[in-house]
């Protein structure tokens, strides 16, 4: 089902785009041949590693398949749109009206170089994303209080050593109290990822580095990989919570397992051993993979909620289907309920679609203020 979702654009090129033009049957073919090659990029993914999520080819290939990938796409998509409009013009003329070579070309030539320009955006070191957020009844020891978020790094074959290295440099350059990373670290094994994940060891704040799973961590061993981060001095909060101090003001940072835990076995997220022991009155700021539990967890008394896995919608228009698909949350920062969550659009995202347009991944550092009563 999931390789059969994906060939679907690929169909509706071949069919409606490539079909219709005025090439010669050898040229159809060959042309068909290469179009079904690049959108059965996840087939090969799966052949290469045993699983579509870590391709495990050269870096140069893996990008040439996301282009590949993401011209069909963009292309099937403008086909359609082209389709309507020209729909609309024969109900108004009341006739029919062929769709100009020209116009075929034009479309290919466009989904090729937006593609090819969100790959580019992809596959980039991140940006400085400064956030405030106002927090009620912060201690007036943590007003000011800096934490870098990073979340949905990838780290894989595309994201893979010297990208790993460059983030952390950046991340330790923003001198923070804090290191929180929401889940989504990888894509593949240890032994595959062994050598890409090592710079992650690097990271360096006062109170720590802390780290959560997200739903890629329960596809290549959940426990085996929370277990590998803490060697790498990074400290797995699992359904847990730690309690940190500035003298005598307090905060509490707790973080949860992602919703999809329980399909490999694992304890699902459980808010209220995350928080059980926790002092009372203190703010607690939760770390969830997943933003679709936002609103249970405004309900438990949580202050601030930081979340990922959106890669905030990657495409201006997909970011509404990917809002959809999470509770209407996919970017940036909601008030849910009288709590702050903020959403990162990701360090990194998925190399299975490494494209965006419109919709930059961050390197997120976050200022607490205390609220104005």
């Amino acid at each position: 089902m999931f390789h059969l979702m994906f060939s679907i654009p690929c169909l509706l090129v071949l069919v409606r785009w490539l079909w219709p033009l005025p090439l010669s049957t050898k040229s159809k073919v060959a042309s068909a041949v290469v179009l079904v090659l690049l959108s059965q990029y996840h087939l090969w993914s799966r052949i290469s590693s045993g699983s579509v999520f870590s391709p495990e080819f050269p870096k140069g290939l893996v990008i040439l398949f996301n282009w590949g990938f993401g011209a069909i796409l963009l292309l099937a998509v403008f086909q359609l749109l082209v389709d309507a409009g020209t729909v609309i013009v024969m109900a108004i003329r009341r006739r029919r009206v062929a769709i100009a070579p020209r116009v075929r070309y034009g479309i290919a030539i466009a989904a090729a170089l937006l593609a090819a320009l969100g790959v580019n955006q992809a596959i980039k070191s991140p940006s400085l994303e400064d956030v405030l957020i106002e927090v009620k009844n912060l201690p007036h020891e943590f007003d000011g209080y800096q934490v870098v978020h990073l979340t949905d790094l990838h780290i894989s074959r595309l994201f893979d050593a010297p990208w790993t290295r460059k983030v952390v440099d950046d991340a330790n350059a923003l001198d923070a109290d804090l290191i929180v990373i929401t889940g989504d670290l990888i894509d593949g094994n240890i032994a595959q990822r062994e050598l890409d994940v090592a710079a992650l060891r690097d990271l360096r704040a006062p109170d720590g580095v802390w780290v959560i799973p997200g739903n890629h961590e329960y596809f290549f061993g959940h426990k085996e990989w929370m277990a590998y981060f803490a060697g790498l001095n990074m400290t797995p909060l699992d359904n847990s919570h730690t309690v940190l101090k500035r003298g005598a003001g307090q905060l509490v940072l707790a973080g949860v397992n992602d919703v999809t835990a329980p399909r490999t076995g694992a304890a699902p997220p459980d808010l209220d051993a995350a928080l059980r022991g926790a002092p009372a009155g203190v703010p607690v700021i939760l770390l969830d993979h997943q933003p679709r539990n936002a609103r249970l967890s405004a309900s438990r008394g949580v202050a601030l909620q930081l979340s990922g896995h959106t890669h905030g919608g990657m495409i201006v228009g997909l970011d509404r289907v990917v809002a959809h698909a999470n509770n209407g949350f996919v970017s940036g920062r909601y008030d849910v309920d009288g709590m702050t969550m903020y959403l990162n659009n990701g360090t990194a995202l998925w190399p299975g679609f490494a494209l965006r347009l419109g919709v930059p991944s961050e390197l997120t550092r976050i200022t607490l203020r205390r609220q104005a009563s």
